[in-house]
């Protein structure tokens, strides 16, 4: 695919940049506390696609305005619940929906590239499920609150939250942020696994997420990452299913450039660079990749 170019991209809701390998996506409806409408969902789900075939892009934060009043506040209840429907799936049933949340969450955690939540400020409902739990990674404001609320607003969890929340942080602590409802902070005992790091100054959020970002892209191999990545998603049903696959991706990394240059760069004491990058990889790869 062509290269996009980020900065020419008539997004409303978003605002896309690509400094050196890593996409940075902004947040961009602070006067709305970054709540969350059918447009941003639509607009971030195209981002990360576009992230996601871009070869230059190694790395992709997600993060607000460190001015925002929110990192996200959750959906925009200003209509009601009317945003989560569409006209054409109401018209064939209840079992034609599709929650837009978790069309979102599912495009971010298949997202080939590295993914970082750099969440510098509060955050609700969606604001965690749907803006956090897909990413590889996520930072986090000390002094942010959080809150799971679904079951103190008469519905249930979504974007794909009950699904992930209990693999990140095991099947107590997810009954226990999913069932109460309550607001914590990132310290919380029940909630803070969830972070790579918790950090106390709000401004610093987000710098450290990119200095970490940097540091990822620099030394990891963006084949090798996409192959991980799906590893960890599709381990098998079994010790013996897994063992064929991560033999079938052993085999196949083991005689690509970036394997040579892991070895030499090794073997010289000296920072790898690699090259190799997944549309050149494309015919090697296996469907559970791809």
């Amino acid at each position: 695919m062509a290269s996009p170019n980020y900065n020419s991209l008539e997004f409303k809701d978003i605002v896309v940049s690509l400094e050196g390998a890593i996409a940075i996506i902004v947040l961009n409806r602070s006067k709305q506390r970054n709540s969350i409408n059918k447009n941003i969902i639509l607009e971030l789900k195209e981002a990360f696609k576009l992230c996601d075939r871009d070869d230059r892009v190694r790395a992709v934060i997600l993060t607000a305005e460190a001015t925002a009043p929110a990192y996200c506040s959750g959906a925009d209840l200003s209509r009601g619940w009317d945003l989560l429907w569409e006209g054409e799936a109401e018209m064939e049933g209840d079992h034609a929906h599709r929650d837009s949340g978790g069309t979102l969450s599912v495009v971010i955690y298949r997202c080939r590239k590295i993914t970082i939540a750099a969440v510098n400020g509060h955050a609700a409902g969606a604001g965690v499920t749907a803006f956090q739990l897909p990413f590889d990674f996520r930072f986090v404001w000390a002094g942010a609150k959080l809150t799971f609320p679904f079951v103190r607003r008469g519905i249930v969890a979504e974007a794909t939250s009950t699904y992930l929340l209990p693999r990140l942080l095991g099947h107590s602590r997810a009954t226990s942020l999913l069932l109460t409802g309550a607001t914590v902070t990132a310290d919380s005992p029940v909630i803070q696994g969830l972070y790579q790091q918790i950090i106390a100054s709000r401004q610093e959020v987000f710098p450290i997420a990119k200095a970490f970002a940097e540091e990822l892209v620099a030394h990891t191999s963006q084949p090798s990452v996409a192959f991980t990545k799906a590893l960890i998603q599709h381990p098998g049903d079994s010790i013996e299913e897994n063992h064929l696959l991560d033999s079938m991706a052993i085999r196949i990394l083991g005689r690509s450039n970036d394997a040579e240059e892991g070895v030499n760069s090794f073997k010289e004491r000296k920072l790898p660079k690699f090259t190799d990058t997944l549309s050149h990889a494309t015919k090697l790869l296996p469907s559970w990749v791809c």
